[in-house]
């Protein structure tokens, strides 16, 4: 069981909870992920480590809710407990000297990519951040963004706040201005990491990119979260998460993530209907 100790939303349909569970701090590496169950009839989601705390053995999530399992987690308060709270998974982000290091997180994507760029930034690292969103309610994390970064970029489509444009546009600019960037890290929707690292591509720069891929045991038995990298079939939950982006087959896993679209809509749908929400 991991009791949770505090609750915030920070935008629309998007909430921060932190969550007791000292064994999984005690290990816990910035690019992990954790898997959970609500309760006996829940299924197992993964959610990746927004933050942790080692000294008081808690544990950051950020999720936003788009099914029926997030849409449950988020109705829970603080004191309410996690039956199952699994982790950490999957393998650490790779944290050294690389010189200037590019960290780049849209939507809920920054809050994974905020340990990343913290850990980058404390060995060592030139930390230039973007954070991207849909507009200026949805963005999240700015200040925790600021903190570890030497110099932070904010876009949003609408331009209601930053840069108006995507990630890719701010990136762009950044890159044209002749500033080297000897690494980009992508967290964030699939279309988006394609779009990233098909621009740095251009430029020879080494991405690489959080898969969150359909997940269920987290061990690599069950062969659910096969990803393709470099025409190779790999397993998100044990070779990644992270994995070089020019090699990503994106096209292949957004199919796959678009699998069970429909049942997921009916599963909300059915769990609201019970639960007596509009």
């Amino acid at each position: 069981m991991a009791k949770i100790l505090k609750k915030e939303i920070l935008a629309p349909n998007i909430k921060k909870i932190i969550v007791e569970a000292p064994e999984v701090a005690k290990k816990a590496q910035p690019g992990q992920f954790v898997i959970l169950r609500i309760d006996e009839k829940g299924e197992r989601i993964p959610l990746t480590i927004g933050d942790f705390d080692r000294e008081k053995g808690t544990l950051t999530i950020v999720f936003q809710e788009v099914g029926k399992s997030t849409y449950h987690l988020g109705l829970l308060n603080e004191g309410d407990e996690i039956l199952d709270f699994v982790g950490p998974l999957g393998k650490p982000s790779e944290i050294e000297k690389f010189g200037t290091v590019c960290c780049i997180g849209g939507g809920v994507g920054t809050p994974e990519i905020y340990p990343v760029a913290r850990a980058l930034k404390e060995v060592g690292n030139y930390v230039i951040s973007i954070i991207g969103a849909r507009n200026k309610e949805l963005v999240i994390m700015e200040k925790e963004m600021r903190e570890v970064s030497d110099e932070l970029y904010i876009t949003t489509d609408d331009g209601t706040y930053g840069m108006k444009g995507f990630v890719t546009d701010a990136l762009k600019k950044i890159l044209d201005s002749g500033k080297k960037i000897d690494r980009v890290i992508a967290v964030g929707p699939v279309m988006m990491m394609k779009a990233v690292s098909e621009l740095t591509k251009n430029y020879n720069i080494k991405t690489i990119v959080s898969l969150n891929a359909m997940m269920l045991d987290g061990t690599g038995m069950c062969g659910i979260c096969r990803v393709e990298i470099g025409g190779e079939t790999k397993f998100a939950c044990v070779d990644g998460p992270e994995f070089d982006g020019h090699l990503v087959n994106y096209d292949l896993l957004m199919a796959r993530l678009r699998t069970y679209l429909e049942e997921e809509k009916l599963s909300l749908k059915l769990f609201k209907e019970k639960m007596g929400i509009q």
